[in-house]
């Protein structure tokens, strides 16, 4: 098994050096590459002395979802079934004071990175305002992209911090069929407007057995690079919707997507792969929980992941350090529940019954 926290620190720098790579043509957008791998180097600093004083395991990235409504209802979307989003709020939000603090608290102790989803992210403009100020911290952003204009390229121009990732399918056909009709179509625009602005971004792509082959593709890949895309991020399809577990990944298709990514890297080297969950067995297991990363739900609940949304520890009330200290964080951890034996892409998903179980204990 590697080591996890080195395995991290060392895919983020490479991840930043592949992206320093891919935009020197660009000064402004080079100098802030520069910039964040400097920001690593001091983030890494400050989780050597968290571990060594407080006996604190940091791990190097967030996953926040900001936002409680979207503008799209697609097919399958784990935040309308986790409670996370809907057409109108569905829990109480943290302000865009209160989310300042907590990345304020996050890069000080040496987070590196958040991941930020929803809902609709872009529909908390007042937010990103906010949080985009918060330095040595990457804020990539999970969009449909139906959102992006004008107005938007230019807050994406001034906060180079701020990365969009446009969630797609594929192609129109796979992406208007789970998306609605022209979304695929919206999102290309966008592209094509950041493109234009000379900005960095990425596509966040949800695989599934159906659709392997065409979005790993080279010819696929081919066309997002034309159009300016420099990451691109692989997510493996959780079963939400009853009916859909064909679509999950098995052992097989782990180990071909692993393989066909590597080989992607090789062929495409100004443009950044990320596979989520990633390796799990390299790694002894899921990621969550506070071993790589966890979730802040929109009202600052401290949750193993995403598809997991359990908590009992507030992160904007009791602060970071509590929440990396959840009794429930620790009982997943002790109990080698993020090994559990699983399909799919997610392993506390699958083992939901068992995780409640461990909410009740506590």
């Amino acid at each position: 098994m590697k080591d996890l926290s080195k395995y991290m620190s060392d895919n983020l720098r490479s991840l930043l050096a592949t992206a320093y790579r891919s935009v020197l043509s660009n000064p402004r957008e080079a100098r802030f590459a520069l910039q964040m791998q400097l920001a690593l180097a001091r983030g890494e600093k400050r989780r050597r002395a968290m571990k060594e004083k407080e006996g604190l395991d940091v791990p190097p990235f967030l996953i926040c979802s900001i936002a409680t409504t979207c503008n799209l209802q697609c097919k399958g979307c784990y935040a309308r079934a986790g409670g996370i989003a809907g057409d109108t709020p569905t829990r109480e939000t943290l302000s865009p004071e209160q989310w300042h603090r907590l990345f304020g608290e996050a890069a000080q102790m040496g987070f590196n990175v958040a991941l930020l989803a929803g809902g609709e992210p872009l529909t908390r403009r007042d937010l990103l305002e906010s949080i985009a100020t918060v330095k040595d911290m990457l804020f990539p952003v999970f969009t449909n992209g139906t959102l992006i204009g004008a107005q938007y390229v230019e807050f994406f121009r001034k906060h180079l911090n701020v990365v969009p990732v446009i969630s797609v399918e594929g192609d129109a056909l796979a992406t208007n069929a789970r998306r609605g009709k022209g979304v695929h179509e919206r999102a290309m625009l966008s592209m094509q407007m950041l493109h234009e602005a000379g900005l960095f971004f990425g596509v966040s792509i949800t695989v599934t057995t159906e659709n392997k082959q065409f979005v790993t593709s080279a010819d696929y890949l081919e066309k997002l690079h034309k159009l300016g895309c420099k990451l691109v991020f692989y997510v493996e399809y959780v079963p939400i919707e009853p009916g859909t577990e064909h679509l999950a990944f098995g052992e097989e298709d782990v180990e071909w997507m692993e393989r066909t990514v590597d080989e992607r890297r090789e062929q495409y080297k100004d443009m950044i792969f990320v596979s989520f969950p990633g390796d799990e067995k390299l790694l002894d297991g899921c990621m969550a929980a506070g071993r790589g990363f966890f979730h802040i739900g929109p009202d600052g609940a401290a949750e193993p992941c995403p598809f997991s949304p359990h908590s009992d520890t507030n992160a904007a009330r009791d602060g970071l350090r509590a929440a990396l200290r959840s009794p429930l964080f620790s009982k997943l951890r002790s109990a080698s529940a993020l090994s559990w034996e699983h399909t799919g892409g997610c392993t506390l998903y699958e083992h939901r019954e068992e995780v409640e179980k461990l909410i009740i204990e506590n």
